[in-house]
């Protein structure tokens, strides 16, 4: 079975929407700014990627807002737009849509809300969604629920691969029936103390003030990644259901893989990264030399960018255009893989390879597109992705005329 993308949805650092996600990152612009709205002096970041200026009432009506923490806001308008994209009329059969989200860390900046009240003012001041706004699954439950869809709904908690596991899930739940399902992830981890202070623990955070010189990923000065928030949404169907009702094809999932790094670590040695990279190639049935770009993970820290170089370089030995873009706003977790997936396939779509932001110079062994994007014919685009815990993904996607 043929899996294709009809439709996508965006809530990142760098703009709300396809449109001003894919103007920013095409002209390779910052989102990296100080973090904002608590005190950041005892902690070891100060920088990060936030969705700014973005007013949920705008976007949901307030019964979805009051409910629901900042990680489902983005999406379920991730997830809107995607549905919109797609053209696809859920009221003629309800039952034949499923939705499958991802978060790693759910809502912590609801949650730690509510649990102030509860030590601050006591039970009585807790309210009644503190026990479904910080869960998981409260964004595939808001987007099933919003949208009327009735079909298989999941959740993958899980870091960054998150997006591209859920592809290669969403294609085994439409082989045994359905029609359709929104597949993506979204995070918010930015607004509250209590997340931040989880993710300074990991020791990989950049913990410089100045955001040009931050995140500086394939360069020797690069001192780890700027964390992010966001969200990315795919609207994804079987070719033959989506040919049969007109839509356009925006991209083909032509192959998935995953594999395990290590415990405790991201994937030390790249030995999951390139086992995964691999795996997706294979399953797509593309040769190295028919991968025309990838989108690394780009940790940002020197052993781990070392080790994904030194399988970039085993993988194509011809040599192949690298680029990350989430350079230019930060890693989002879950949001993360989901955000480099709506990248590539608005890359695919525009032929050109956008640029990974401030990073001056490639470096040796490895062709990191840089300072502008690049024209280029574009087949097939390889996604790569490591979480903490040690999973690793890749899944590579193909423009629509190039099967």
């Amino acid at each position: 079975m043929s899996l294709v993308i009809t439709g996508l949805g965006v809530v990142s650092p760098s703009g709300t929407g396809t449109d001003g996600y894919w103007a920013a990152l095409s002209e390779g612009r910052s989102s990296i700014a100080p973090l904002t709205g608590f005190d950041t002096d005892d902690f070891p970041v100060r920088l990060g990627g936030r969705v700014r200026g973005f007013d949920p009432h705008e976007h949901l009506d307030g019964r979805f807002v009051v409910q629901t923490d900042a990680f489902t806001w983005f999406t379920m308008v991730a997830s809107q737009e995607a549905l919109t994209d797609s053209g696809f009329d859920v009221a003629a059969d309800p039952y034949a849509t499923g939705v499958l989200l991802c978060s790693g860390t759910g809502g912590g900046e609801f949650g730690q809300r509510e649990l102030a009240s509860l030590y601050g003012r006591g039970p009585s001041h807790v309210g009644p969604y503190q026990s479904i706004a910080w869960f998981y699954a409260a964004s595939t439950g808001q987007v099933s629920i919003r949208s009327g869809l009735k079909g298989m709904c999941g959740v993958l908690v899980t870091d960054e691969p998150g997006m591209l596991d859920a592809l290669g899930q969403a294609g085994q739940a439409l082989r045994r029936g359905g029609s359709a399902m929104l597949v993506g992830a979204g995070e918010s981890v930015l607004g509250a103390p209590y997340s931040l202070a989880c993710q300074a623990a990991s020791g990989v955070l950049d913990d410089g003030d100045d955001p040009e010189t931050a995140y500086l990923p394939f360069t020797e000065g690069t001192r780890g990644y700027v964390p992010a928030e966001g969200a990315a949404v795919a609207f994804v169907e079987e070719r033959a259901h989506a040919e049969a009702r007109g839509a356009r094809v925006r991209a083909v999932v032509a192959g998935h893989a995953s594999a395990f790094g290590g415990v405790g670590g991201l994937d030390p040695g790249g030995e999951g990264l390139l086992h995964a990279a691999r795996g997706a190639m294979h399953r797509a049935g593309v040769a190295p030399a028919e991968v025309d770009v990838v989108f690394a993970d780009a940790l940002g820290v020197p052993k781990a960018d070392a080790d994904e170089a030194a399988a970039l370089r085993l993988l194509f030995p011809d040599g192949v255009a690298v680029t990350a873009p989430k350079a230019g706003f930060g890693r989002a977790h879950a949001g993360a893989g989901a955000l480099d997936v709506a990248a590539a396939v608005l890359s695919l779509e525009h032929q050109t390879v956008p640029p990974t932001p401030r990073v001056p110079d490639p470096p040796s062994g490895l062709d990191l597109v840089v300072r502008v994007a690049r024209p280029a014919r574009l087949r097939h685009a390889l996604v790569l992705s490591r979480g903490a815990g040690g999973g690793v993904s890749a899944v590579v996607l193909t423009g629509p005329h190039h099967v």
